[in-house]
């Protein structure tokens, strides 16, 4: 309001008004003659800027006319020699051109330059095998007219534009033919200086753009492109089958071309600064005059407002004022007071007793000490308390006042109530509610605990689990101590599991931990952290005598049956034992680790026994560890590759097919046969993958055999059990190119036969309706059954090596193989014998009726390139 009054003060306002219309009035000035002298600096511009693109196009035009005239002379005349070219383009390059050189491309390959010093190395470019200047030279032959390319940059030094020249002859038949190519370099630096662009007292900055004389291209070839931004005068520079556009600014720009800004300026100044200060002065005496109403007035509004402010905020927040006279005794109180009491507004309040009288008996005494106490003393008088309304309600109050002195001398207390009852609910509410808090905080924690107690036991057995073994056991000793590991598992647990239910597993895992409590000292921890693995912990270490009678304590008890309803259970236990002398927490870590290799060793040597761990057997652990890294690293990078032992015929010695073999190129140990990793990708569950690479390559393998004309009727490949086991085994065959008829899958005798699995028999039904045969490979040392046999019905047996390589020497042995041969056949099943060490061996085998034979008599397993050439050369015949 303050700001708006004087604002429109008359002696403001009218200074205001008669500065703004003289600043007007001098920018209107000052914008007229910056217009007219920008309109008149660019009509100069112009006129220069004329003149120089008049120089330049002429300049340009000029060059281009006089190489025009050699196009005119070889149109006429194309079977122009060098002699004729040189005497020709010595004339054009003269001193009144531009032209550095010009070159001559009969059928668009330069022949003829001149001047040919310096130019030596043009001769023989053609023009439609270079990169960089076939593109321009194709333009011009289409446009059928001289192109003009650059500025670029010269071998010879300096920049040039290039003008390309298209010449066409006349044919016999009336047809325009193209002869080829007349090039001409101008100088780009004498062409600028002696059309003017140069000149140091132009006074113009000039830009240039159309690089190629491509109108689109805003490439600035000359001068600065800032110009371009400066608001320039543009002109156009006509050329053939293009043009330049080239800018032009005064030099220094635009504010300097126009001098006469600060006059304007200046004027408008003198004119403005005198008028202000008249107005300013005048209106500062009238506002001198009419401050001190104003100032008034002011005060009469702030002081209404903050009365009118303090009673609504009195109002709103029901707030009672009253004020007790301490010499008379006499009460005030306000209208909120009597209603916050429950008094009506003409009820007489004139006396503490009224006070009194309102208050709740259980609060009266206490309230009215509290408010003595405050007047003895004169000290801040605070205090809570409840009124006993007439209709029988009780509410809170809270009361606040103070003692002061008048100037005459007289005391009084002033002060304020108000309501605060729902405070005081809301307080007990929160109390409720912390109380209830704090008590569900208790339970919280009791589950807290209780959690915290399952997490690091085994809810089944109620041993300590494998956390509880970090964190409890592991974490503690810190400090030097004794310690041995019993790492246990139990041996034919999953048996029980598959067979009685798991229901029956919990309870021999109960067992078997009620079997470890009652064999270990109050102090030993035992712990379940696995399915069926168990750990022994042992602190202050007894003697290796001592350790060994435990663990024979505790796999004799172990394999006694339990019974178990109506069944008598039984199981066994390996134990690997780990002891050290441990100094830290890391050694105990190893410990537990060294327990589990001398268990992996327990269980490999026939279970329910005990191992010690020893260095060989961490060094085998390493080894074994080593190998394993090496073979998944060996995996990725697809170092298994298939090696090939040719079959044969037994009675005609011809090939009848070939097995593959899995053979590890090792990096640094080289060619390695299966017993070197067998075992150890059994472990790592990666001899399905081997066998998949190793089936992938023989197929592509075959496919080349198959390119170079060398015959190979079939191929056997390894297949284990339990990829014949599973539901995937067909689909991931699908994405293979099988050749029907020439695929045969070899499985191991004793890791199936007996093997009642449907799966297993509908797998081997669908690979055959996919053309593959099913061979059965070291037949005679595992346990089939004729039965088995008839289900399977392989299409061919293989009798083991460990067979065959008596026969030389054993009449019974000879007989054994001639009844496996007589069963196979009668089966309809065709006889395959391994280990053919020997002709002899052939020559036998062959008497007692085997269809095919395999072995290093023969042939040894070989790479393919080596397959290919032993079955050109038809080297076993040699041997044979």
């Amino acid at each position: 309001m303050q700001k708006w009054t004087e604002l429109v003060q008359p002696g403001k306002a009218g200074a205001a008004i008669a500065i703004v219309i003289t600043v007007g009035i001098g920018l209107f000035a000052e914008y007229q003659n910056h217009v007219i002298s920008r309109q008149q600096a660019r009509a100069a511009v112009g006129e220069q800027l004329g003149m120089v693109r008049m120089r330049l196009e002429g300049n340009i035009n000029s060059n281009i006319q006089l190489v025009r005239g050699l196009v005119a002379v070889i149109e006429s005349t194309p079977d122009l020699d060098e002699a004729r070219f040189a005497q020709i383009a010595s004339r054009l390059i003269g001193e009144h051109s531009h032209l550095r050189h010009i070159g001559a491309a009969p059928d668009l390959i330069i022949r003829y330059v001149y001047p040919l010093k310096g130019n030596e190395q043009a001769i023989g470019l053609d023009y439609t095998k270079n990169e960089i200047q076939r593109e321009a030279a194709l333009r011009a032959v289409k446009s059928r007219d001289m192109i003009l390319a650059g500025p670029i940059d010269l071998i010879q030094g300096g920049k040039g534009f290039v003008g390309r020249y298209p010449v066409f002859t006349k044919a016999p038949d009336g047809t325009n033919r193209l002869w080829g190519l007349v090039s001409a370099v101008v100088d780009a630096q004498e062409l600028y200086a002696d059309s003017g662009l140069l000149d140091p007292s132009l006074p113009l900055d000039l830009a240039i753009r159309g690089q190629d004389t491509k109108v689109g291209d805003r490439t600035v070839f000359f001068g600065d492109p800032a110009t371009f931004r400066s608001d320039p005068v543009i002109a156009s520079l006509s050329l053939p089958n293009g043009q330049w556009r080239i800018a032009a600014i005064p030099k220094g720009g635009w504010d300097r071309a126009i001098g006469n800004v600060w006059f304007f300026r200046i004027l408008v100044m003198a004119v403005i600064i005198p008028i202000a200060a008249l107005v300013a002065f005048a209106g500062r005496l009238y506002d001198q005059r009419r401050g001190y109403v104003g100032e008034l007035k002011r005060k009469q509004a702030q002081l209404h407002k903050l009365s009118h402010r303090l009673n609504l905020a009195l109002d709103t927040s029901r707030i009672g004022v009253w004020e007790l006279d301490l010499n008379t005794m006499r009460l005030k109180w306000d209208d909120r007071m009597k209603e916050l009491y429950g008094l009506s507004p003409d009820a007489a309040a004139d006396s503490p007793e009224v006070w009194v009288a309102a208050l709740h008996p259980d609060d009266r005494g206490r309230a009215r000490q509290t408010f003595e106490i405050a007047i003895a003393t004169d000290s801040p008088y605070s205090d809570e308390f409840r009124l006993l309304l007439r209709n029988g309600a009780t509410r809170w109050v809270r009361a606040m006042g103070a003692v002061h002195t008048e100037a005459d001398g007289r005391r009084s207390i002033l002060g304020v109530n108000w309501d605060a009852t729902a405070d005081i609910k809301l307080k007990k509410r929160l109390l409720a509610a912390k109380q209830s808090a704090e008590a569900k905080n208790d339970q919280l924690e009791d589950a807290r605990a209780q959690m915290e107690y399952n997490s690091l036991h085994d809810s089944l057995t109620g041993l300590p689990n494998r956390r509880y073994l970090d964190e409890r056991m592991l974490a503690s000793h810190a400090t030097p101590i004794s310690a041995a590991f019993l790492h246990v598992d139990l041996d034919r647990f999953k048996h029980i599991n598959d067979t009685l239910g798991h229901a029956a597993g919990d309870a021999m895992l109960v067992h078997a931990a009620s079997i470890l409590k009652a064999n270990v000292r109050e102090n030993d921890i035992v712990a379940r952290i696995g399915g069926d693995e168990f750990v022994v912990a042992m602190m202050n270490l007894t003697d290796e005598k001592q350790l060994s009678a435990m663990a024979e304590r505790i796999i004799e008890q172990m394999r006694e049956p339990v019974p178990y309803r109506h069944h008598e259970c039984r199981f066994g236990a390996s134990i690997g034992i780990a002891a050290a002398h441990c100094r830290s927490t890391d050694c105990m870590e190893r410990l537990l680790i060294d327990a589990d290799i001398a268990l992996y060793r327990a269980k490999k040597e026939g279970r329910n026994r005990y191992v010690f761990f020893s260095e060989a057997l961490k060094e085998e652990a390493i080894r074994n560890k080593r190998v394993a890294d090496d073979i998944l690293n060996s995996l990725e990078r697809r170092e298994f590759v298939p090696y090939f032992q040719p079959q044969f015929d037994a009675r005609t010695l011809d090939i009848v097919g070939v097995e593959a073999l899995a053979r590890w190129i090792h990096p640094a140990d080289g060619v390695l046969a299966p017993a070197s990793f067998l075992r150890i990708a059994e472990e790592l569950n990666v001899v399905p993958l081997i066998d998949r690479m190793i089936l992938e390559q023989t197929l592509w393998y075959s496919t080349q055999w198959q390119a170079n004309s060398v015959s190979i009727p079939r191929m056997s490949v390894n297949v284990s059990t339990g990829q014949l086991k599973s539901e995937q085994l067909i689909e991931s065959l699908s994405d293979l190119a099988i050749p029907a008829g020439k695929l045969s899958f070899e499985l191991l005798e004793s890791t199936f036969l007996d093997d009642q699995d449907d799966r297993i028999v509908a797998n081997i039904e669908r690979l055959r309706d996919m053309g593959i045969s099913i061979e059965i490979d070291d037949f005679g040392t595992g346990h089939a059954s004729i039965v088995s046999l008839i289900r399977v019905h392989p299409s061919r047996l293989k009798i083991e090596r460990q067979l065959v390589s008596p026969i030389l020497q054993s009449g019974s042995q000879r007989r054994l193989v001639a009844s496996i041969i007589e069963i196979g056949h009668s089966l309809g099943i065709e006889v395959l014998a391994e280990g053919v060490e020997t002709m002899e061996h052939a020559a036998i085998l062959r008497d007692l009726g085997c269809d095919s034979l395999q072995g290093y008599a023969l042939g040894r397993p070989m790479n393919s390139d080596q397959l290919m050439e032993f079955v050109r050369n038809e080297i076993w015949r040699r041997a044979a």
